[in-house]
């Protein structure tokens, strides 16, 4: 019965190692992406668990025109973080969006579709939703 024990034991983990690829994490982000109007680019970069964006070029005046505080209005938008998405879910991250054409933040996702392309959603209470793929350039 001795001899049994480590053999039940040997196929028990050899099970359990089997099991480990599916609870592998998402897929790495970071890097700069290209929006899906292909006006701007964003920086992705780990912060804390999750991830955050910054806007590192833009095509345009590129200025935060419709910011809500209007002390921002005249600041340019390169450096802007838009992606604050810092709660891993079961497919991505969820967190908030800064759009500055309309100067709003949502609440939103992103989420790792293929080696190149990432999907970004930002939702007006949840139900209502715009998704952009955006495209990695580097």
């Amino acid at each position: 019965m001795t001899t049994r024990t480590p053999r039940a034991l040997a196929a028990l983990l050899l099970g359990l190692a089997m099991l480990a690829p599916a609870a592998q994490a998402a897929p790495d982000a970071s890097g700069i992406w290209l929006t899906e109007t292909g006006d701007s680019k964003v920086r992705l970069s780990r912060c804390g668990s999750g991830m955050c964006g910054t806007i590192v070029s833009t095509s345009g005046k590129g200025i935060d025109e419709n910011n809500p505080n209007p002390a921002l209005r005249t600041r340019s938008v390169v450096g802007v973080q838009i992606v604050n998405a810092t709660t891993p879910t079961a497919d991505g991250y969820e967190g908030t969006l800064y759009n500055p054409k309309d100067g709003k933040t949502y609440s939103g996702s992103l989420k790792v579709t293929g080696p190149n392309t990432v999907e970004v959603a930002g939702c007006v209470m949840s139900v209502f939703c715009k998704r952009q793929t955006w495209k990695r350039v580097n």
